[in-house]
């Protein structure tokens, strides 16, 4: 028995990266602050082998840009979430590329920038924070985004792949 079960877990191990499909994941603004800052944007994830969802990119879906986000914070940026927020999945956002400009956009004046985000599930509303912490140390909370599900693509957002250099046929 302990020879299957040790197998099996094995197995697992093995398959886990092997057996993560990767996700477009559309999302429309659902409030007026959001719609202000962001309209909508597709999550580029992973879809691991249990189902867990983890987002590696974050992509506007009404303009041109896209950011890289990688998991992982300071306990600080949980901290300085509101009151009753239940979101804790923290991700990062990359200063390369765009990500300069959504930290910009969603922190003015931060110098780093976090999204703490709920568990992302597929057909889903979507609640993101932003945190930045600013040159005296302190985190702050600088924004909720609210979005509504609109859809999962095949594929990214033709200006995604633009930005990236890929041909795009329309």
């Amino acid at each position: 028995m302990r020879r299957i079960l040790i197998t099996a877990l094995a197995l697992v191990v093995v398959a886990g990266p092997a057996a993560a499909e990767t996700r477009f994941l559309a999302y429309d603004a659902a409030d007026r602050v959001t719609q202000a800052l962001t309209r909508g944007v597709t999550l580029e994830a992973d879809r691991g082998l249990f189902g867990a969802i983890s987002v590696r990119r974050i992509i506007s879906t009404s303009q041109r840009g896209s950011a890289d986000i990688r998991r992982g914070g300071p306990d600080a940026v949980r901290r300085a979430l509101p009151a009753g927020s239940t979101e804790s999945a923290v991700y990062h956002i990359t200063p390369e590329g765009d990500g300069r400009g959504l930290s910009r956009a969603l922190c003015p004046g931060s110098d780093e920038v976090w999204l703490v985000a709920g568990r992302v599930r597929m057909a889903r509303p979507l609640t993101l924070h932003a945190v930045g912490r600013w040159s005296d140390g302190a985190y702050r909370h600088c924004v909720a985004l609210s979005y509504a599900w609109r859809g999962e693509w095949a594929m990214p957002p033709a200006q995604a792949l633009e930005d990236a250099g890929a041909p795009v046929g329309r």
